[in-house]
Parts: structure tokens; sequence; C-alpha cells
């Protein structure tokens, strides 16, 4: 068997030691004498992996006890709807920062629900930086401010967690979770999807404060009601059991990696490297501005199309998949999310340099 650098944004690589425990497990889990794709999600087996989850999960980021954890379907592009649902309740106003596709999707789908506008923006420089804001820049009656706390497609971080004072904020952090501590009492609403850093695709992981649950608007889809949810323990139908049981077992492997602490020194180093050369030299360049890069994200570009492109082929050629950067960016990009070990980066680097030299431009 040979594993290739799997660089895609998503799905992304996940642990080997996952993989393996996953694929041990596959036929038979424990003594159930089934698979877990085969067992009920009402069986006792069942009720201890969901359960078991949840708890490494709270140890894991921190989660007090004041805070709903949800295992949930439909995409973090899912909750852009239910944030409005339940939330979009009060005053019917919401503030939404726009860095990106994503945040800018979210904004769209707000406005369909209420009096919905953007504080800030990040556009006008093709989405390479994070806007500072303060306070004073939010209405003081809304119901809630959104952010997309790491942008997959444009490499971009907030380094600072936005000041909303009483207002809840709501933070997708789909691509960045679980790759450094963060204080969720800074958060009223974090939600991700699952594939880029906690699972397969069909999990949404939403993390919600207690107070802000039960205000959901009368018309609210049965699904999209948190309070449901959590009365239910995320298991009011079918939940997505497998990806759940992988989640699971992520978690573990990022305890034994000694928490998020550790997980997020390797992260720095990991990106390090990357950043490091790109700074190094003028055959490359990285796009976004030094303070607002992500640790997940990193995108580069030749500065010729065509050269780009022969980069992407031939890197996947050699073992780095999925490198192609998104089409509103062009050239490429590195997603080396929690699973992506720091050889894979190094390798990437060693192949950027021998490219460059039998590639002048």
């Amino acid at each position: 068997m040979n594993r290739v650098y799997n660089f895609s944004a998503g799905p992304s690589m996940l642990p080997v030691p996952v993989l393996e425990q996953a694929r041990d497990e596959m036929l038979c889990y424990g003594e159930s004498g089934m698979s877990v794709m085969e067992m009920s999600h009402r069986s006792p087996d069942y009720e201890k992996i969901i359960t078991e989850a949840e708890a490494d999960l709270r140890k894991l980021v921190g989660i007090p006890d004041n805070y709903a954890v949800l295992f949930l379907q439909g995409g973090a592009t899912t909750q852009f709807a239910s944030v409005c649902y339940n939330l979009l309740t009060g005053s019917g106003k919401a503030d939404y920062i726009v860095t990106g596709q994503f945040s800018k999707k979210a904004y769209k789908e707000a406005t369909k629900y209420g009096d919905v506008r953007v504080v800030a923006s990040s556009e006008d420089k093709n989405n390479t930086y994070i806007p500072k804001v303060t306070k004073d820049d939010f209405r003081p009656d809304c119901d809630y401010v959104h952010i997309c706390f790491n942008n997959t497609i444009y490499g971009t971080k907030y380094h600072y967690i936005p000041d909303t004072g009483d207002i809840p904020l709501v933070a997708d952090m789909s691509s960045c979770i679980l790759s450094e501590p963060v204080d969720v009492t800074k958060f009223g609403v974090i939600y991700a999807g699952a594939q880029k850093n906690i699972a397969p695709a069909g999990l949404t992981l939403v993390i919600v404060r207690r107070d802000l649950l039960g205000h959901c608007r009368t018309d609210t889809p049965t699904m999209f009601d948190w309070q449901l949810q959590a009365d239910n323990g995320s298991m009011y139908n079918t939940p997505p059991c497998y990806p759940i049981y992988i989640a699971g077992l992520v978690f573990k492997w990022l305890l034994d990696r000694g928490g998020l602490e550790a997980v997020k020194e390797y992260n720095v180093r990991k990106a390090a490297v990357l950043y490091d050369y790109l700074d190094s030299q003028d055959y490359y360049t990285c796009p976004t501005e030094k303070d607002s890069r992500s640790m997940m994200n990193i995108p580069f570009v030749t500065g010729n199309p065509d050269i780009d492109k022969k980069f992407a082929k031939e890197a996947g050629e050699n073992g780095f998949k999925n490198i192609k950067g998104h089409r509103s960016v062009g050239g490429m990009r590195a997603s080396i999310y929690n699973a992506m070990p720091i050889e894979g980066v190094e390798k990437l680097v060693g192949f950027m340099k021998d490219f460059a030299e039998k590639n002048p431009k």
C-alpha cells in the first residue's frame, strides 16, 4: 500500500491510526457481532459510542455544561439557515462579517429571514485579509453576529475573537475546528462540517449555549430545531452513525497526542515549514496577508497560470494530491489539517524547490 499526501480542502486526510482501528472493527465492533454501519442507533453499543464521543469532545475542547453538543446532518451549509431559525427571533436583526465564499453564502441565506447586513468585508482585496472590527461596529439590538473563523479557499483566519459584547457570536469553524484551543465561552454558537478535521462527510457538529435554545421560529422545520435535537441527544431520528463513530476515534487520537495545546504546537511548526519557504524566495508567492494567515489552508501561486497548471499536474503525479487552488484564487493550495504529518509538508517543499529549478519563469 502506498498512501499519498492528500492536500484536499475536504474531504481530507484522516489519521492513519484511526483508519486502522476502523478497519479492524469494520466487520465486528467489540462483541456486537456487527459493524457500526449495521447497528441500531438505539442499541447499547451505539449509545456508548455517541456518549463517549461527546464526553471526549467536551474534555478535548473544554466545553462547559451550559453548552449543548449536537451531532447533526446536512453539512455546515444547512446551519446557515438553522442559525436563522433558532436565533433570528428577537429583533430580527443580524450582523455578518464576510471574509470569503462561505461567509458570503451564509449572509445571503440569512437575508431570507430578517434584517441582515454586512458589517465588514474583505472582498475589496479578494479576501486576502481579516477585517478588524470593534464592538461599536455592531447594532446593539441584533440577535447575533456571524463570522467564518477560518476561510478554506482564501487561507485566512481570525487571530482575534471579535468583541460583540452581550450579542451572541456565531462562528463557522469548519476548517479549523480542533486545530488549537478555543475559549468556547466567547461564542454563543460554534458549528463545523466534519469532513476537514473530524470525520468523513455527513456529520455536522454544533456547540450551542443552552440559553439560546428554545426560541426558534414557529415555522422552523423539525430537524432544524436545536432544542429538539438537544432534548433527544442528537437522536430524534437516525443520526450519521458511522461518521460519529469515526469522530469519536479522532477525539481519542487527539487526546492521546496531548490535547489541543500539543496539537496547536505541532500545527504551528508544520505551517511554518511552508510559510518560511514561501517567504524566503520569489518564485512562489502567498497572496494572504501575514497577520491573517491560516495554519490549515495555505494558498500560493507562481504568477503564471500555465506554470501553476503544470505544477498541480506534476505534484499529483508525485503523490501530492489535490493541490490545485480554488478557481477564485487560482494557483495552488495546501490544506494541512491535523492528520497531515509534518513530513508531508517537508516533502512538498522539496518538490516545490525542484520544480522551480526545472521550470524557470
